[in-house]
């Protein structure tokens, strides 16, 4: 438990860290990558580079003031985010780095307003913070090892398929080399894999949706080749080695499935499953499994994409909801070929609007919404969920990457 005074004087810090909680958490990481470049192996490097990691570390900094009296609070995204570090490795011998590094970064960025009272404050709350990290960590790595398939740490998968599902879009069929069984997971869930690149230094680590339903003897992931840029670390570095670099019958590194964003099963209310571009991944699984499990649950599946060209699974889809009176699917396309337009393969061009939605849903008040895909995608989904007055309860989402903002 936290002293009142130390209760007190980081609750103090608020106002500073939303000024500076960036520059704080883009400092830390600098250091900590400086002083232990060993934890590059685990960190991504892309997000780094983009800010994304540094701007999230600075939302859950600002988050545990506030609700420094009530951390019971913030348990889930606690919760959110140790379904992470579980999958990439991060271990309990880590947070004394990481606390060490995130100290100096605040009397570094702060100087004289940092003073002994407000340090020795947030090294006691870190303290309260990391032990909250570290015990529900431990559930899970304990869970990951001994579940009928599991296992602790990386294990080695065969890819033993390739299947293109679009221009950028390919799936990867994994198998365990040891013929052994594989864990079970949620639909919705993640896995990790670990990539040793030729001509680079570190090890990268990435995490991908399972687009398949539980139960089968592989695991699917279905992946867009992102575009490569030109700094040293360029977002689509991984996803390319993965699609020009990665054969079937090569061997890969895969982690025990993970994350906290899942199909709620335990009723039998109506689905609205939304995603945009790549988002398609965790929607798939979900389907997959209320085709095969619930298959009187109605379930309305949207999906957006540039056109069929970037459509995965578009034959597919259509099928299930043709076989099924259950499954209904509804197609956007931004920007849609001749072809798209003489085959009649989209039912809205341009973007998902809230007047589009509302025709499709007939509001339905009462549904499970899960939706994914790109950030601008993903806000404008939320807004539009907003305004058609959807409980917050009942909407669900997943950021690809660290957890960001969804109201600007």
């Amino acid at each position: 438990m936290l002293s009142t005074q130390s209760i007190e004087t980081i609750k103090s810090t608020i106002p500073v860290l939303e000024v500076h909680g960036e520059e704080i958490t883009k400092h830390f990481y600098e250091m900590l990558f400086s002083n232990h470049p060993e934890l590059l192996n685990i960190f991504n490097h892309a997000n780094q580079k983009q800010g994304r990691q540094q701007k999230a570390l600075a939302n859950t900094v600002y988050a545990a003031a506030k609700y420094i009296d009530n951390l019971e609070a913030i348990i889930p995204v606690v919760k959110q985010i140790a379904h992470k570090h579980r999958s990439l490795g991060i271990k309990a011998e880590h947070y004394p780095i990481v606390g060490k590094h995130l100290l100096l970064a605040i009397k570094d960025i702060l100087g004289d307003a940092a003073t002994d009272e407000i340090l020795s404050a947030w090294e006691e709350a870190y303290g309260v913070i990391a032990d909250a990290f570290i015990s529900i960590e431990a559930e899970m790595y304990d869970e990951a090892k001994t579940q009928h398939g599991g296992w602790d740490g990386f294990r080695e998968f065969t890819i033993a398929k390739k299947v293109e599902e679009s221009n950028v879009i390919t799936s990867f069929y994994l198998t365990p080399s040891d013929g052994k069984s594989i864990a079970d997971f949620l639909p919705g869930q993640y896995i990790s894999l670990q990539f040793t690149i030729p001509g680079e230094e570190n090890t990268h680590i990435r995490q991908y949706s399972l687009s398949d339903s539980p139960g089968k003897d592989y695991y699917r992931i279905t992946v867009k080749q992102e575009e490569s840029g030109n700094e040293t670390i360029p977002d689509g570095k991984v996803s390319t080695y993965l699609h020009e670099g990665v054969q079937e019958g090569d061997i890969i590194m895969v982690s025990a499935p993970a994350g906290d964003f899942i199909l709620d099963m335990d009723h039998s209310k109506p689905v609205v499953l939304i995603s945009g571009g790549v988002g398609i991944t965790p929607m798939l699984s979900m389907l997959n499994t209320i085709v095969e499990k619930q298959p009187n649950r109605q379930t309305i599946f949207i999906h957006a994409a540039i056109n069929s060209k970037f459509h995965a699974m578009r034959e597919y889809i259509h099928g299930l909801a043709k076989e099924n009176q259950n499954i209904h699917s509804h197609v956007c396309y931004q920007s849609p070929t001749d072809d798209d337009r003489k085959l009649d393969l989209f039912d809205k061009e341009g973007y998902v609007d809230i007047d589009w939605l509302k025709s499709i849903l007939k509001v339905e008040q009462e549904a499970d919404y899960y939706f994914c895909g790109p950030v601008p995608f993903m806000k404008a989904i939320y807004s539009i969920l907003t305004q058609l007055n959807i409980a917050e309860e009942n909407i669900h989402y997943e950021f690809f990457g660290p957890q960001g903002s969804l109201v600007d």
